[in-house]
């Protein structure tokens, strides 16, 4: 049994912002039968306290940067959870980074380097009489966990795993001091970023793993389009870098059990699903593919790029119903694209029973991003025999097969991947969508082989717990 405290900012279903809360919530069920005991420390948020009413202090000081805190031990949805509650950093109303006014909080850097001293402080002391053999860091908001460890002496294997390597966690110089930090750190090899401190350099440098979510992603960020000033960093490290790939919860997306839509199996079921939606959604009849698109509406996602391709499936007697929120240009123009267009419906905002009709409902789901380290949509729409066109990019590139000629002869398709990331390649990718909708035994047989595809964590699962073992042997 090897004991692994996993750090984070968000965990389903307590608190979510995208899908670095999905993994963080199902790795611990996952690693369960990898004898791996996995207890999650987040920040006390005030839905996170609210979830937890029973929740035990087992450790508490007069002063962590700034305020009381106390560590609570409890669990809930399954999961066994480690509360930082410091009232002073995390009793706010808006989000876990935001404000209501959609701004980031001035003191996130105190607020998430806390988070960071109480891994280190679990991993070198304990909580209880609980103690980690590992500690497994998500994204920059936990990236100082390793630099606190090595400050403090501690020789605690460390994985930091790299969910969007778009977002460094900067960090003024002038705060080393106020966040406890050490002065000898802050160098070009260590957590210095161009003059600033980076919370992910830091994890990346001084963690003993490094992993993100695809295998595609992690050489995709060793080069200076996916890297973000940090792929000198990643090529350093070489063998310690690896990728594995997301899973999706399997009984949350069950096509045969979703409570939010009627039971079925492709065809027969899809069709019924898909007039329920073309109803709920007030869209046409027509020839062509219903696509769906539940994302956030960011430059990243490609959505901009889907707006000029959009003409081109409307021709074809393809519609699109979207669901999203985000950018609000992108709101706007997705709006107006719903005025001018009839095939095409807009939702803004997120709505999970919805998000659930539409994956079950739609022929296609497109995801043209950018980058994409890993993907969830495209597995959701595997699963529901819902034919992903993807952007040959990270994730998306390791988990769908491009229907192209070699792969229909030999019946492995199980949906349409696109490059160069451009309007006019996106736009081709839609044709080629349409003609393949044409032939309706081709087109099922691809949806039947993306029903069969593997998009749990059973493989990836055991991925993590050999690289756990590597680093932090069985007790």
């Amino acid at each position: 049994m090897i004991r692994v405290l996993s750090v984070a900012s968000e965990c389903v279903p307590l608190v979510k912002t995208g899908g670095l809360a999905d993994v963080v919530g199902a790795l611990p069920a996952a690693l369960a039968a990898e004898r791996v005991e996995m207890r999650v420390l987040l920040p006390g948020y005030r839905p996170v306290l609210a979830a937890l009413p029973k929740a035990e202090p087992v450790w508490q000081a007069d002063d962590l940067f700034g305020g009381p805190v106390r560590l609570l031990q409890g669990t809930t949805a399954g999961l066994s959870l480690f509360v930082l509650d410091a009232p002073h950093l995390y009793d706010r109303p808006g989000g876990p980074y935001l404000d209501e006014a959609g701004q980031d909080w001035p003191d996130n850097d105190m607020r998430f380097a806390a988070l960071s001293w109480m891994a280190a402080r679990i991993g070198a002391e304990g909580a209880g009489e609980w103690r980690p053999d590992l500690v497994h860091c998500h994204d920059w908001q936990a990236g100082l966990a390793p630099i606190y460890l090595k400050a403090r002496g501690i020789d605690l294997p460390s994985v930091m795993t790299v969910h969007n390597m778009a977002f460094r966690g900067l960090i003024p110089p002038d705060r080393l001091a106020a966040l406890a930090l050490p002065g000898w750190a802050f160098q070009p090899d260590g957590m210095e970023f161009y003059g600033q401190i980076s919370a992910l350099k830091a994890g990346l440098v001084y963690g003993w793993k490094v992993t993100t979510v695809s295998p595609t992603y992690a050489r995709e960020l060793a080069g200076p389009d996916f890297g973000a000033g940090l792929d000198g960093v990643i090529r350093a490290r070489g063998a310690d870098v690896s990728g594995i790939l997301n899973g999706i919860d399997e009984a949350m997306w069950n096509p045969a059990t979703d409570p939010h839509v009627s039971p079925y199996k492709a065809p027969r079921g899809k069709a019924k699903a898909r007039a329920a939606l073309i109803g709920e959604m007030g869209l046409p009849e027509g020839d062509g593919p219903l696509c769906v698109v539940v994302s956030r509406l960011s430059e990243q996602k490609g959505l901009d790029l889907l707006l000029e391709a959009l003409p081109r499936l409307i021709a074809r007697g393809g519609r699109l119903a979207l669901l999203g929120s985000g950018d609000p240009v992108l709101e706007t123009a997705w709006h107006d694209a719903a005025e001018a267009l009839p095939g095409v419906a807009v939702r803004i905002g997120y709505d999970e029973a919805l998000s659930h009709r539409m994956i079950a409902g739609g022929d296609a789901i497109l995801v043209p991003s950018r980058f994409e380290p890993c993907g969830l949509t495209q597995l959701y729409g595997l699963r529901y025999g819902t034919v992903p066109v993807v952007a040959r990019t990270g994730g998306l590139a390791d988990t769908v097969i491009d229907a192209n000629p070699a792969a229909l002869a030999a019946g492995v398709a199980t949906g349409v991947q696109f490059a160069p990331v451009t309007a006019g390649a996106l736009a081709t990718a839609l044709d080629r969508l349409c003609d393949l909708h044409a032939d309706p035994a081709t087109f099922q047989k691809i949806q039947r082989n993306g029903m069969r595809a593997p998009v749990g964590w059973g493989v990836s699962a055991a991925a993590y717990a050999a690289l756990y073992r590597e680093i932090a042997p069985p007790r």
